[in-house]
Formats: C-alpha cells, sequence, structure tokens
C-alpha cells in the first residue's frame, strides 16, 4: 500500500480528546506505511482573536494550513461545547477559505471525534456539525460502521459518526473507547491508502 499521512488535529482543554487523538495515531499506525502526524490549535479570546504564544508551552505544535494542504487525511476532535465544537478549534477552521478556494481538500478523506463529561452532553450534533466544514471543502467522509464490534457493545462513548468519549469522574476510557478510536484510526488511513492508491494506477 502506498505510504499516507493522516493529519490529528484537534482541540483539547483538560486532556481528554488529546488522549482520543494519541490512540486514534496509534490506530493509523498500525497500518503499514501510515503515518500520523498530531496537531493542535491555539486558545482563543471570547471575541475570538488568538490569545496563545505561537509555539505551545506542552503537546504537539499548533497546526497550520499547510500542514491541511499537505495531509492526505485528516481526523478532527473537539470536546463538545453544548452540542458543538469548541471555539478555538472553529476559529482554526474559519481560517481556511483560501484552501476551499483552491479546492485543496477536495478528495480526501476525514473524520471527526469528540469528549464529552456527560452521556447526553451533546456528543453526536457535535459530531455532526463538525462534519458540515468538511463537507464544504468536499472530504469524504469516513464514521465508523457496525461492523465493528465495540460500537455494538459500548455503553460510554462510540457513534457512527466518529469516536466519542464519556470522561465520567474518574476520567478512564472504557474498553470499547479504546478500540474505537483506534479502528477509527485504521479505517482513515486504510482508505486514505486505498484512494492513493487508485489515484496512481
Amino acid at each position: 500500500m502506498p505510504s499516507v499521512e493522516v493529519l490529528v488535529l484537534y482541540y483539547s482543554r483538560y486532556g481528554s480528546t488529546a488522549a482520543m487523538a494519541d490512540l486514534i495515531a496509534r490506530g493509523v499506525e498500525e497500518r503499514a506505511g501510515a503515518v500520523a502526524k498530531i496537531r493542535s490549535v491555539p486558545e482563543v479570546s471570547p471575541v475570538s482573536e488568538q490569545t496563545a504564544s505561537a509555539i505551545p508551552a506542552a503537546g504537539p505544535p499548533y497546526a497550520t494550513l499547510d500542514d491541511l494542504k499537505h495531509c492526505d487525511a485528516l481526523a478532527l476532535g473537539s470536546p463538545t461545547h453544548f452540542g458543538n465544537m469548541a471555539a478555538p478549534l472553529k476559529h482554526f477552521l474559519d481560517s481556511t477559505s483560501g484552501l476551499w478556494f483552491s479546492g485543496a481538500l477536495a478528495g480526501k478523506p476525514a473524520g471527526v471525534f469528540t469528549a464529552t463529561s456527560s452521556m447526553h452532553g451533546g456528543q453526536e450534533t457535535t459530531l455532526i456539525t463538525m462534519l458540515l466544514p468538511l463537507l464544504h471543502h468536499g472530504m469524504i467522509l469516513v464514521g465508523l460502521p457496525s461492523t465493528e464490534s465495540a460500537l455494538l457493545e459500548t455503553r460510554t462513548g462510540g457513534t457512527p459518526y466518529g469516536p466519542s468519549r464519556l470522561t465520567g469522574s474518574d476520567n478512564e476510557f472504557s474498553e470499547e473507547e479504546r478500540r474505537l478510536c483506534r479502528a477509527f484510526g485504521r479505517r482513515l488511513a486504510h482508505v486514505a491508502q486505498a484512494l492513493k492508491a487508485s489515484e496512481s494506477s
């Protein structure tokens, strides 16, 4: 299979979404020839201006538009904020108009993931609203099919729209959440490789 780079791009305030990103990246790299590139986005102010320094004090580097332009696939993650993605990630996506005009992301596979501290905290609406900008960019949406047995067994996080996580009081992953994050990474990498192979044949 051809080599591909999957951009795992997320915002995480308390580390729950970041932990999901790490598991998804592990899943990506379980596919031979697939490499995960992890990036985050900075905090913003209430008027949506960047407030963090250009280089994060800890964790992965901040994403650039070039990271999006040059990736072969995208996994996009955010905590749930009232059934929607967090403002820092939305702020970053709002800066991608130039990529939209050029069609740079069209035809690339992409999917989404989220975490929330309450069972009915809006996980599925967050995932669906995160998919909308990806559709506008012409990306090919990748979710989790019911053939993933953990999707049918989970009593915490996990949806057909993408991995989700219920952090709860102990902040521990359920076994099903772990399996679904890694399966999602593998699936995204597989689709990216299949598309790249078809383009070169």
